[in-house]
């Protein structure tokens, strides 16, 4: 993500983003259908895994912009906010059902069809890009890599939008990283994992069905959800057990989404249609690129001082992020870019 992203970015902003979704889905299909024969013939080591995990790793870096520029070519203008939003339902709907479905599967008929089923899911989203027709794209004629440093460099807001989505990613890393460590802080076995980071994305669907679209807020309320954010990954942390922790990681991931989504939303509309695969690289990077780097820092905060520290330090930022967007100086009062927020 970090090192393909911003190449990727010119590529969706230069190329037929329809047909370069195409490409790309269908060679994720086939690498998890090769992963997947390999796992039948047990040849799949350790380094097989990880060989094929970078290879899909560099797929999805090649396809991300495009599939996020994408969606704002299904809709009218006035409808991205509400279309960037049930994009997020979808992917916090699989956060939900896909690890909890994995180890039904896994534990029903083994790994290999697990993957054989993941290579299925790629070539459904094949299906889907042959039958839309999005509208027109805008090419840029000669996009350059630093053209998108250069649209952070005439609008600084959007840096604020990159910052809020680089938060809440790396705030939500406890629950994918460490879910099963938690489980046995919570006296149970590494299967009740699936059930954590279910909760966390039932509260990101609640939060997109009930708020979709409503991204036009002030900065209260991306406080608000920020803040929300902040305090259910807090009270995951500090859980005694599951009946706390399921709803303090339900509000975590309605914070989340609530937060991501708006970010995003402001983001896609602030650009031009020929700029907007660039400025979707950056949310790649800001959204999926820090999420390594984070995972590094959480697992070293939780071998030191443990997971309840880990997830605590890691939604500070967050809170920070919450604090920034309520604080106003006096000389934006009265209106503005500046008034307007993330």
């Amino acid at each position: 993500m970090l090192v393909l992203s911003p190449w990727a970015g010119a590529l969706a902003d230069r190329a037929d983003r329809r047909r370069l979704l195409i490409g790309t889905q269908s060679a994720a299909a086939l690498l998890s259908g090769a992963l997947a024969a390999l796992a039948w013939s047990g040849r799949a080591s350790e380094w097989t895994v990880i060989a094929f995990a970078a290879a899909l790793g560099s797929v999805v870096a090649l396809s991300q912009p495009a599939q996020l520029a994408l969606v704002a070519s299904l809709v009218p203008r006035e409808a991205v906010a509400q279309a960037v939003a049930l994009n997020s339902v979808t992917f916090n709907l699989a956060r939900a059902a896909g690890p909890t479905a994995a180890a039904g599967v896994i534990a029903w008929a083994g790994v290999a069809p697990a993957f054989a089923i993941n290579a299925a899911s790629y070539l459904a989203l094949v299906v889907g890009l042959l039958l839309v027709r999005p509208a027109p794209q805008a090419r840029a004629a000669r996009p350059r890599l630093r053209d998108g440093i250069g649209l952070l460099r005439r609008n600084r807001t959007l840096v604020a939008y990159l910052l809020v989505v680089a938060g809440v990613s790396a705030g939500s890393d406890p629950v994918n990283t460490e879910s099963p460590a938690f489980a046995h802080v919570f006296g149970h076995t590494s299967s009740w994992a699936g059930t954590l980071v279910g909760a966390f994305g039932c509260g990101a669907v609640v939060g997109a069905f009930v708020f979709a679209g409503r991204v036009a807020g002030t900065r209260a309320r991306a406080a608000a959800t920020l803040a929300a954010m902040a305090a259910g990954m807090v009270g995951f942390g500090l859980a005694p057990g599951l009946s706390v922790a399921f709803p303090a990681l339900a509000l975590a991931g309605f914070g989340y989404l609530l937060s991501n989504t708006a970010a995003t939303a402001r983001l896609q509309l602030a650009v031009g249609e020929h700029e907007r695969g660039r400025i979707m690289a950056l949310w790649s990077i800001a959204f999926l690129g820090v999420r390594p780097a984070a995972s590094l820092l959480d697992g070293s905060l939780a071998g030191a001082f443990g997971v309840r520290a880990a997830a605590v330090a890691l939604a500070l930022p967050v809170a920070a992020g919450a604090l920034a967007a309520a604080w106003r100086p006096a000389a934006t009062a009265g209106g503005g870019p500046a008034s307007s927020g993330a």
